[in-house]
């Protein structure tokens, strides 16, 4: 039955989720803009920009990197599918690094300079928040007592309340899951990437677009991790939990407009020190108690 539910909880994932994303997406484009003193596009411009990727002709350097991307893109959707059905929440973080890794392949299947460049800042992005998510999942088992995100249902408080300082953690990684700045080394929308367009460089058309669509999609998981520190037994901790994702995401907003990208030295180093500071000893923690 868990096996239906996931196969049943992707297929809403699918379906929702880049709605949802999409206006994500649109909402921060309307408040990046105005914290530049711009109008901005308007809310549905990122809908019109996948729309249009749609219609181009296919022009991909080889046939594998659209397979490759394909793939990236049904094991977000999976992933997404087996945490909103209340499935086992560290399955969906490793089901997510996999779709990752096919992204990471996709780049480098194009053999493109600036293409690889970006592959090998993304493979350190992973290498980056990785240890903090996995840190993140298993604090959350020993405050539920389970994997399963169903099983905040059942508590009578929120697990924010044992593990606050792995969800300060995580919030820190949550940045580069986002690809806001400063850590978006490997892919941005910004006209001021360093490296062209990094990772997507050589990608256009369709498997522009899907990349797209996988990046809303990402945004949907990663900040419902984010809601699911709140939620409990109660059912106002829903509403808890949609404001606390809303604050976060303004805040994410805020600081991609107001930091500077910083060296890949940086990143690695100040993810590993948090996640060992806030991941580690938050375990440690109540492993002893």
């Amino acid at each position: 039955m868990s096996l239906l539910f996931a196969l049943i909880g992707t297929l809403v994932f699918a379906i929702v989720a880049p709605v949802l994303g999409c206006l994500l997406a649109g909402i921060d484009r309307k408040i990046t803009a105005r914290m530049q003193g711009r109008v901005g596009p308007p809310l549905l411009q990122p809908y019109y920009d996948v729309r249009k990727l749609l219609e181009k002709d296919n022009v991909s350097v080889n046939s594998t990197e659209g397979t490759y991307i394909t793939c990236a893109l049904v094991f977000t959707l999976l992933a997404g599918g087996i945490f909103y059905s209340g499935g086992n929440l560290l399955m969906s973080v490793f089901v997510i690094t996999l779709s990752a890794l096919f992204f990471i392949v996709a780049a480098y299947s194009t053999r493109s300079p600036y293409a690889e460049i970006g592959a090998n800042r993304e493979t350190l992005q992973v290498m980056a928040y990785e240890p903090m998510v996995l840190f993140m999942a298993v604090a959350f088992y020993m405050a539920a007592g389970t994997f399963n995100s169903a099983g905040v249902l059942s508590l009578d408080a929120p697990v924010i309340t044992n593990i606050w300082l792995v969800f300060l953690g995580f919030l820190f990684i949550l940045t580069i899951k986002l690809r806001k700045s400063p850590f978006d080394l490997s892919y941005s929308h910004h006209a001021h990437q360093d490296i062209v367009k990094g990772i997507t460089t050589e990608m256009s058309g369709k498997t522009l677009a899907k990349v797209e669509v996988m990046h809303w999609c990402e945004n949907v998981l990663f900040l419902g991790w984010t809601g699911l520190f709140f939620i409990w037994g109660n059912p106002i901790s829903f509403l808890i939990a949609l404001v606390v994702i809303a604050v976060v995401y303004f805040l994410e907003i805020w600081i991609d407009n107001n930091f500077a990208r910083v060296k890949w030295q940086l990143l690695l180093k100040s993810s590993w020190a948090v996640a060992f500071v806030a991941g580690f000893v938050n375990i440690a923690v109540l492993a002893f108690l």
